[in-house]
């Protein structure tokens, strides 16, 4: 009975490493010095910004101000939360 190509039994001639081969510890970046490393690391941090969706001058406004609204109105719930549970307190301990 035969083995279908690439089955789990038998791999195909291309999966099987060759063992005189070397691998580097480091790969592509063993090699580069700390400064071409940092390098990299910024035109990676470049890139990826440039892929950011921002946000326009409206949609900035409209988020702003429901955040300044929204933490105004939790202040006011902390506060009226406070003020009862201390005059709670001190009717209970006098």
């Amino acid at each position: 009975m035969t083995d279908a190509v690439g089955s789990i039994d038998m791999p195909d001639a291309q999966d099987e490493a060759p063992e005189s081969r070397k691998t580097r510890k480091g790969g592509k970046r063993g090699k580069k010095g700390p400064l071409k490393r940092l390098a990299l690391f910024y035109r990676q941090i470049v890139a990826e910004l440039r892929k950011v969706v921002w946000p326009t001058r409206n949609q900035l406004t409209t988020y702003t101000t429901v955040v300044i609204i929204f933490v105004v109105i939790m202040i006011g719930l902390v506060t009226v939360i406070d003020y009862g549970l201390s005059n709670a307190a001190k009717y209970v301990f006098g």
